[in-house]
């Protein structure tokens, strides 16, 4: 409920310093290389990578907490011209979405959800995860998964993930907007 009205009054307020309105090169590479499908963005915030997706052939599902984020994502879908579904919702439940994907992306949700939450997301992307479909992730690794002192945080998730999904690249870095270590994960679903 916090977690939820903290969203809420960043969408409503002003604008989050998370939507920058720019699409990642780390996504722009990936949809050069793959041939559309369907795809579902975890935590779409405004829509920009949703759009982003669409515009390359994709059918695209965003799912954000926020209803100020939905609203603002579906009139700038509208005003672009592309075709995404937009829903109002916890990334953790996934309720209202169905059916699988060949690509789940997630910028900057995955380490805003509570530890607790983070086990019914891993069960939800290893749900909704098409066969050889493709997990991106991009996340800080200063985050608490579970009281386990003895794996790195980078170790801890790619555990959580481990049922459905193998580790194919991993590229480190700084978040530039709060100097956190953070990653893009690269992951896909193993047969």
């Amino acid at each position: 409920m916090i977690r939820r009205l903290f969203f809420e009054l960043h969408y409503m307020l002003k604008k989050a310093r998370w939507d920058t309105g720019i699409s990642p090169p780390e996504l722009i590479e990936f949809l050069e290389m793959q041939p559309p499908g369907r795809a579902l963005d975890l935590g779409c915030g405004t829509g920009t990578n949703a759009i982003t997706i669409a515009q390359y052939g994709w059918d695209v599902v965003g799912i954000d907490i926020s209803t100020h984020a939905i609203r603002k994502a579906r009139r700038k879908t509208n005003s672009v011209g592309a075709k995404v579904t937009f829903i109002q919702g916890d990334v953790a439940e996934l309720k209202g979405i169905e059916g699988i994907f060949d690509l789940i992306l997630d910028i900057g949700c995955f380490h805003a959800i509570t530890t607790a939450s983070k086990w019914e997301y891993a069960r939800n992307v290893q749900k909704h995860l098409g066969p050889n479909g493709f997990f991106l992730l991009y996340t800080w690794l200063q985050q608490e998964i579970d009281g386990d002192k003895s794996l790195s945080l980078e170790e801890k998730l790619l555990k959580l993930f481990s049922p459905c999904c193998k580790c194919i690249n991993v590229v480190r870095s700084s978040d530039w907007a709060s100097h956190r270590l953070s990653a893009w994960f690269t992951m896909r679903r193993v047969p």
